[in-house]
């Protein structure tokens, strides 16, 4: 399976909770133009409710049996007894992007093992396990475009607003992890409406529509700002970066692959919305 990666257009945390995390509010968008690699197969020579993971591509700096594929394996080993599994992982997605890989690796191997192993999740079954493992892995269980509150793992469907869209993402070599965003910001109930600024034509979210964790992520690593504003200068009809960061997209009317050029120092993704 293709575990793609999500951007976050607008993201507004909203609360900070007594159990010390956020409320937010972000329409949450899948890019299938971006995608780790999930291989899964029985393999006797592990025990039952036993698995192995080999991961290749992107270098993680984890163990790997901290990789979420492995939790997402023995969280569904625990409701269903799964049969010895070897598993390999490619990954493309950057990593501490906003990109959403390893949430999206958890959800498809949980898809793909329920698939293989016909253990008979429902596709709400798998959204309360996943929330287990992280806020956004349960977006990936549907993925579709899809207005997200609470944590993050509340959704609302919500209307393809950029299909037929060009979107070029660009990740510079800055890692900027969550918690290091999240200290740099105050929750603060918007004074606009979210869901009702994203009905408005795209060319006109610039003006309204923001990521919260820019002000305080821009402040300490300037490069990222340029980002944003070089995708501005060269034509987006909005741009942002995706989550808490460090990657930046733009929203094109047209193919922008003539433009790739002027990030040709970073790691860059081009292709057409679903």
């Amino acid at each position: 399976m293709r575990a793609n990666a999500k951007i976050n257009i607008g993201l507004n945390i909203v609360e900070k909770r007594a159990d010390n995390y956020h409320n937010i509010e972000s329409l949450f968008y899948p890019v299938h133009f971006i995608f780790d690699e999930i291989e899964i197969k029985g393999d006797n020579s592990y025990k039952t409710g036993n698995a192995s993971l080999t991961d290749t591509g992107i270098h993680t700096e984890e163990d790997v049996n901290n990789n979420l594929v492995l939790k997402a394996y023995y969280k569904l080993n625990e409701q269903k007894l799964l049969p010895g599994t070897s598993i390999k992982l490619k990954k493309n997605i950057p990593v501490g992007a906003g990109l959403g890989g390893g949430s999206s690796d958890a959800a498809f191997t949980v898809k793909l093992l329920n698939q293989l192993y016909k253990t008979g999740l429902t596709d709400n079954q798998m959204e309360d396990l996943l929330s287990g493992l992280g806020a956004d892995c349960p977006f990936f269980v549907r993925n579709i475009p899809a207005f997200a509150t609470g944590t993050g793992y509340i959704f609302s469907v919500f209307d393809h607003v950029l299909k037929s869209k060009w979107l070029l993402l660009i990740k510079p070599d800055i890692h900027v992890s969550t918690k290091q965003a999240y200290s740099g910001v105050t929750a603060d109930k918007p004074v606009r409406i979210l869901k009702e600024d994203l009905l408005l034509p795209v060319n006109e979210w610039r003006k309204y529509i923001k990521n919260d964790f820019e002000v305080s992520v821009f402040q300490q690593f300037p490069e990222i700002k340029q980002i944003k504003d070089t995708l501005y200068d060269i034509g987006a009809e909005y741009a942002s970066m995706s989550g808490s960061g460090s990657s930046v997209y733009g929203i094109f009317n047209s193919n922008p692959e003539q433009l790739l050029k002027t990030f040709e120092n970073y790691t860059v993704f081009s292709g057409q919305m679903h």
